[in-house]
């Protein structure tokens, strides 16, 4: 699904919202409400009345990794996006070019082989593409400075991570924040120390005080993880394979509020994909883990979630097809048209996008100065 529709750089959110004035917090943000091609204008606090009680909010846990390091191919700098981890220790890797703005841009013609020396002496093998057809992301053997390759390959590089490390960005924000600005509130360490390569960001408007007026007013949340790999908007490629699980618990909770007559409302695409993946044919969402490749389309449809909360995406994104699938391509059209009209702020400091069920008499609908 490609949108028809373009929008202007002052539309990047160019830092959190916290930092745009005084007194501020995250939830400082707008929410763009669609149920069907109805679409309302609100800010974000106002999600707790949008809501009702029985529903159910899906939350990502994976907490954000500081996955941006830089290196060395020969004498020339570079800047490695570490993605994913392997089974087989192997990292998934996208090589960068620094640029004169302090972020970075693709770097083109990397081929097989090359060596990529990053600190401690730690170097990187390219070994072979992620994708077929596709060079932008790698498969890299990681090795110590004496060839310590299965020692460095798994916590090796979580280390490297947390010693010379950063969050990813992009030339559209202003500047480095620290990593504490891309956890969500819902993010918890891993077992193994892995993580997400860029923020579940749908969830960063929550603060502590929301997730507790939500479960005052009977909204109960169902964790679940899935680990992001870098985005992958430049290539306009489709969702990779990554890690995911669904406990038994969330599984089970999804189950009771659907057989309730709740809404099960996913926060993020992550969270799609996560239960999309943990459900049967018969839209029975069980405890799973390990890896999924997919790609949730209008053509195969939604067996589970019933809305969405999530930001705004690239008219390019394959993100959008998961939109279409949940809300139809006329109201993902509607409400796009309705974000640019209002001058709603994009990526992941930006402002967020509800998407509930068209028939909907018990949600209060903002009428005046929504914002």
């Amino acid at each position: 699904m490609t949108l028809a529709v373009r929008v202007p750089e002052e539309l990047s959110a160019r830092m959190p919202a916290e930092q745009r004035g005084p007194g501020l917090d995250r939830d400082a943000v707008r929410l763009l409400v669609s149920r069907g091609t109805q679409v309302s204008h609100h800010a974000f606090g106002e999600l707790p009345r949008l809501l009702r009680a029985g529903d159910l909010l899906v939350v990502n846990t994976s907490q954000t990794l500081a996955a941006a390091v830089d290196g060395r191919i020969g004498h020339a700098r570079v800047v490695v996006h570490f993605s994913t981890r392997g089974d087989d220790g192997r990292w998934a890797v996208e090589l960068r070019d620094p640029d004169e703005r302090g972020t970075t841009r693709v770097r083109a013609g990397v081929p097989a082989g090359t060596e990529v020396l990053v600190p401690g002496g730690v170097r990187l093998v390219l070994e072979e593409p992620l994708s077929a057809g596709s060079e932008r992301l790698w498969w890299a053997r990681v090795a110590g400075p004496e060839g310590a390759a299965e020692r460095t390959g798994g916590a090796g590089v979580l280390a490297l991570m947390r010693e010379h490390g950063r969050p990813i960005r992009y030339s559209y924000t202003e500047r480095d924040q620290p990593l504490s600005a891309y956890q969500t509130v819902f993010a918890l360490p891993s077992a193994d120390g892995t993580g997400s390569a860029e923020m579940p960001s749908a969830a960063r408007p929550f603060t502590v005080r929301m997730v507790t007026e939500l479960v005052s007013r009977g909204v109960q949340f169902a964790p679940i993880m899935l680990h992001t790999g870098v985005a992958s908007a430049e290539a306009h490629e489709p969702p990779y394979p990554e890690r995911f699980a669904v406990p038994g618990a969330s599984a089970r909770l999804i189950h009771a509020v659907k057989a309730g007559g709740g809404r099960v409302v996913a926060v993020g695409t992550t969270a799609v994909r996560a239960v999309e993946s943990a459900a049967d044919a018969d839209g029975v969402v069980r405890a799973r883990e390990g890896w999924t490749d997919l790609v949730v389309t209008p053509q195969r449809g939604v067996r589970v979630v019933d809305g969405l909360l999530t930001g705004l995406h690239e008219p390019e994104a394959s993100h959008l097809l998961m939109l279409e699938a949940v809300a139809g391509r006329a109201a993902v059209d509607r409400s796009y048209e309705e974000a640019l009209r209002g001058l709603y702020l994009w990526h992941e400091f930006g402002d967020v996008h509800l998407i509930l069920p068209s028939e909907d008499p018990h949600a209060e609908h903002c009428v005046s100065n929504c914002w």
